[in-house]
Protein backbone atom coordinates (compact mmCIF):
# COMPACT_ATOMS: atom_id res chain seq x y z
CA UNK A 1 0.00 0.00 0.00
CA UNK A 2 1.15 3.54 -0.45
CA UNK A 3 0.36 4.50 3.11
CA UNK A 4 4.31 2.99 3.52
CA UNK A 5 6.68 5.22 1.77
CA UNK A 6 9.02 2.63 1.98
CA UNK A 7 6.35 0.37 -0.55
CA UNK A 8 7.08 -1.08 -3.42
CA UNK A 9 3.75 -0.10 -5.10
CA UNK A 10 3.87 3.12 -6.08
CA UNK A 11 0.04 5.16 -5.17
CA UNK A 12 -2.47 5.97 -7.59
CA UNK A 13 -3.58 9.73 -8.56
CA UNK A 14 -6.59 9.23 -6.11
CA UNK A 15 -4.73 7.90 -3.42
CA UNK A 16 -2.87 10.50 -3.55
CA UNK A 17 -5.54 12.70 -3.31
CA UNK A 18 -6.53 10.59 -0.13
CA UNK A 19 -3.48 11.46 1.79
CA UNK A 20 -3.01 14.85 0.87
CA UNK A 21 -6.67 15.35 2.18
CA UNK A 22 -6.16 13.24 5.13
CA UNK A 23 -3.31 14.81 5.97
CA UNK A 24 -5.07 18.36 5.83
CA UNK A 25 -8.33 16.80 8.01
CA UNK A 26 -5.50 16.04 10.56
CA UNK A 27 -4.17 19.05 10.66
CA UNK A 28 -0.85 17.95 9.45
CA UNK A 29 -0.67 20.10 6.34
CA UNK A 30 -1.12 24.08 6.92
CA UNK A 31 -2.90 26.56 4.83
CA UNK A 32 -0.37 28.33 2.41
CA UNK A 33 1.65 25.22 2.91
CA UNK A 34 3.64 24.41 -0.60
CA UNK A 35 3.21 21.03 -2.45
CA UNK A 36 6.11 20.52 -4.66
CA UNK A 37 5.34 18.33 -7.70
CA UNK A 38 8.81 16.41 -7.83
CA UNK A 39 9.12 16.61 -3.82
CA UNK A 40 5.53 14.78 -3.65
CA UNK A 41 6.21 12.08 -6.65
CA UNK A 42 9.32 11.02 -4.99
CA UNK A 43 7.64 10.46 -1.75
CA UNK A 44 4.56 8.61 -3.47
CA UNK A 45 6.50 6.70 -6.07
CA UNK A 46 4.41 8.24 -8.91
CA UNK A 47 5.11 10.80 -12.00
CA UNK A 48 5.13 14.62 -11.68
CA UNK A 49 2.03 14.38 -14.07
CA UNK A 50 -0.27 12.13 -11.76
CA UNK A 51 0.68 14.56 -9.09
CA UNK A 52 -0.37 17.24 -11.18
CA UNK A 53 -3.59 15.63 -12.13
CA UNK A 54 -3.87 15.13 -8.08
CA UNK A 55 -3.70 18.93 -7.44
CA UNK A 56 -5.74 19.79 -10.24
CA UNK A 57 -8.64 17.72 -8.67
CA UNK A 58 -7.91 19.09 -4.97
CA UNK A 59 -8.27 22.38 -6.75
CA UNK A 60 -11.60 21.98 -8.11
CA UNK A 61 -12.63 21.12 -3.90
CA UNK A 62 -11.21 24.36 -3.80
CA UNK A 63 -8.36 22.96 -1.44
CA UNK A 64 -5.07 23.97 -3.19
CA UNK A 65 -4.42 26.59 -5.72
CA UNK A 66 -1.29 27.20 -8.15
CA UNK A 67 0.70 30.02 -9.10
CA UNK A 68 3.55 30.86 -11.26
CA UNK A 69 5.38 31.95 -8.08
CA UNK A 70 4.75 29.33 -5.84
CA UNK A 71 3.14 26.45 -7.49
CA UNK A 72 0.71 23.68 -5.85
CA UNK A 73 0.47 25.26 -2.26
CA UNK A 74 -3.13 24.51 0.33
CA UNK A 75 -5.11 27.46 0.40
CA UNK A 76 -5.22 30.59 3.07
CA UNK A 77 -8.85 31.11 3.72
CA UNK A 78 -10.03 34.91 4.23
CA UNK A 79 -12.43 35.65 7.00
CA UNK A 80 -14.91 36.46 4.24
CA UNK A 81 -14.55 33.15 2.51
CA UNK A 82 -14.39 31.30 6.05
CA UNK A 83 -18.02 33.23 6.57
CA UNK A 84 -18.61 31.36 3.30
CA UNK A 85 -17.99 28.53 3.85
CA UNK A 86 -19.40 28.04 7.55
CA UNK A 87 -23.17 29.25 5.79
CA UNK A 88 -22.50 26.53 3.34
CA UNK A 89 -21.99 23.67 5.72
CA UNK A 90 -24.90 25.17 8.11
CA UNK A 91 -27.29 24.63 5.18
CA UNK A 92 -25.83 21.06 3.95
CA UNK A 93 -26.04 19.89 7.90
CA UNK A 94 -29.52 21.24 8.89
CA UNK A 95 -31.04 20.16 6.29
CA UNK A 96 -29.70 16.91 7.01
CA UNK A 97 -30.92 16.95 10.09
CA UNK A 98 -33.72 18.37 9.23
CA UNK A 99 -34.67 15.19 6.69
CA UNK A 100 -33.74 12.25 8.21
CA UNK A 101 -34.77 9.93 10.23
CA UNK A 102 -33.88 8.66 14.18
CA UNK A 103 -30.07 7.41 14.82
CA UNK A 104 -30.21 4.03 15.92
CA UNK A 105 -28.52 3.86 19.69
CA UNK A 106 -25.61 1.68 18.50
CA UNK A 107 -24.62 5.01 16.00
CA UNK A 108 -25.46 7.22 18.98
CA UNK A 109 -22.99 5.42 21.38
CA UNK A 110 -20.26 5.66 18.33
CA UNK A 111 -20.72 9.68 18.43
CA UNK A 112 -20.62 10.41 22.16
CA UNK A 113 -17.65 7.56 21.54
CA UNK A 114 -16.60 10.32 19.13
CA UNK A 115 -17.33 13.17 21.45
CA UNK A 116 -14.88 11.55 24.73
CA UNK A 117 -11.84 11.51 22.08
CA UNK A 118 -12.02 15.12 21.12
CA UNK A 119 -11.79 15.91 25.15
CA UNK A 120 -9.22 13.77 25.17
CA UNK A 121 -7.43 15.44 22.62
CA UNK A 122 -8.32 18.91 23.78
CA UNK A 123 -7.19 18.29 27.26
CA UNK A 124 -3.76 16.91 25.93
CA UNK A 125 -3.49 19.49 23.68
CA UNK A 126 -2.97 17.64 20.53
CA UNK A 127 -3.57 20.36 18.28
CA UNK A 128 -4.09 18.12 14.96
CA UNK A 129 -6.14 15.10 16.66
CA UNK A 130 -8.26 18.16 18.11
CA UNK A 131 -8.77 19.33 14.83
CA UNK A 132 -9.50 16.15 13.33
CA UNK A 133 -11.93 15.27 15.37
CA UNK A 134 -13.70 18.11 15.54
CA UNK A 135 -14.36 18.49 12.12
CA UNK A 136 -14.62 14.85 11.29
CA UNK A 137 -17.97 14.05 13.65
CA UNK A 138 -19.71 15.93 10.69
CA UNK A 139 -18.56 13.89 8.40
CA UNK A 140 -19.17 10.76 10.88
CA UNK A 141 -22.73 12.30 11.43
CA UNK A 142 -23.31 12.09 7.66
CA UNK A 143 -21.77 8.67 7.47
CA UNK A 144 -23.91 7.38 9.95
CA UNK A 145 -27.40 8.60 8.25
CA UNK A 146 -26.13 6.74 5.44
CA UNK A 147 -25.67 9.48 2.26
CA UNK A 148 -22.75 9.24 0.59
CA UNK A 149 -23.42 12.70 -1.61
CA UNK A 150 -23.24 14.70 1.75
CA UNK A 151 -20.34 12.85 3.16
CA UNK A 152 -18.33 13.92 0.07
CA UNK A 153 -19.49 17.37 0.23
CA UNK A 154 -18.95 17.31 3.87
CA UNK A 155 -15.41 15.94 3.75
CA UNK A 156 -14.45 19.32 1.25
CA UNK A 157 -15.62 21.61 3.33
CA UNK A 158 -14.21 19.92 6.95
CA UNK A 159 -10.98 20.28 5.20
CA UNK A 160 -11.35 23.82 4.29
CA UNK A 161 -13.06 24.47 7.79
CA UNK A 162 -9.80 23.11 9.32
CA UNK A 163 -8.05 25.14 7.19
CA UNK A 164 -10.06 27.96 8.60
CA UNK A 165 -9.19 26.46 12.47
CA UNK A 166 -5.67 26.40 11.77
CA UNK A 167 -5.52 29.82 11.03
CA UNK A 168 -8.47 31.07 13.58
CA UNK A 169 -9.53 28.57 16.36
CA UNK A 170 -8.32 29.03 20.25
CA UNK A 171 -8.17 25.97 22.67
CA UNK A 172 -11.09 27.62 24.44
CA UNK A 173 -12.89 27.65 20.96
CA UNK A 174 -12.50 24.31 20.58
CA UNK A 175 -13.61 23.26 24.10
CA UNK A 176 -17.23 24.98 23.01
CA UNK A 177 -17.56 23.12 19.68
CA UNK A 178 -16.53 19.58 21.68
CA UNK A 179 -19.87 20.41 23.91
CA UNK A 180 -21.62 21.61 21.38
CA UNK A 181 -21.16 18.05 20.05
CA UNK A 182 -21.81 16.53 23.81
CA UNK A 183 -25.17 18.48 23.25
CA UNK A 184 -26.22 17.37 20.34
CA UNK A 185 -25.49 13.92 20.67
CA UNK A 186 -27.55 14.13 23.72
CA UNK A 187 -30.70 15.68 21.42
CA UNK A 188 -30.58 13.59 18.96
CA UNK A 189 -30.49 10.30 21.95
CA UNK A 190 -33.71 12.04 23.09
CA UNK A 191 -35.14 12.03 19.52
CA UNK A 192 -34.88 15.82 19.99
CA UNK A 193 -34.43 16.86 16.11
CA UNK A 194 -35.72 20.67 17.08
CA UNK A 195 -33.44 20.73 19.68
CA UNK A 196 -30.55 19.17 17.89
CA UNK A 197 -31.01 21.77 14.78
CA UNK A 198 -31.34 24.70 17.21
CA UNK A 199 -27.39 23.58 19.15
CA UNK A 200 -26.08 22.78 15.30
CA UNK A 201 -27.25 26.52 14.10
CA UNK A 202 -26.20 27.81 17.32
CA UNK A 203 -22.58 26.24 16.67
CA UNK A 204 -22.58 27.91 13.32
CA UNK A 205 -23.22 30.91 14.47
CA UNK A 206 -19.98 30.92 17.81
CA UNK A 207 -18.17 29.54 14.51
CA UNK A 208 -18.60 32.37 12.44
CA UNK A 209 -18.37 35.25 15.35
CA UNK A 210 -15.40 33.68 16.54
CA UNK A 211 -13.67 34.83 13.38
CA UNK A 212 -13.69 38.28 14.21
CA UNK A 213 -12.04 37.83 17.56
CA UNK A 214 -9.06 36.03 16.44
CA UNK A 215 -5.86 37.20 14.39
CA UNK A 216 -3.86 34.72 12.24
CA UNK A 217 -1.14 32.69 13.98
CA UNK A 218 2.00 31.10 12.26
CA UNK A 219 3.45 27.31 12.13
CA UNK A 220 5.89 25.74 10.93
CA UNK A 221 5.74 23.94 7.94
CA UNK A 222 5.51 20.08 7.31
CA UNK A 223 8.26 18.64 5.65
CA UNK A 224 6.74 16.77 2.51
CA UNK A 225 8.09 13.11 3.75
CA UNK A 226 5.51 13.59 7.08
CA UNK A 227 2.67 13.25 4.43
CA UNK A 228 3.85 9.42 4.09
CA UNK A 229 3.43 8.60 7.74
CA UNK A 230 0.09 9.98 8.22
CA UNK A 231 -2.64 6.97 9.24
CA UNK A 232 -5.57 5.37 6.60
CA UNK A 233 -8.01 7.78 4.94
CA UNK A 234 -10.91 7.68 6.92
Amino acid sequence: MCNDITSALPCSGIAIDDRIMTAILSGKILPGERLGEKDLGQTFGVSRTLVREAMMRLSSRGIVAVSPRRGWFVIEPTIEEARETIEARRSVEIGLLFTQKNIPQGALNELENHVTEQQKAIDARDLAKRSYLLGHFHVKLAEIYGNSVVVEILETLTARILLIATLYQSTHEAQISCNNHRDMVNSLRKNDKREAIKIMNEHFSHLDKALSNRSIKKDSPLRVYEISNLPGNT
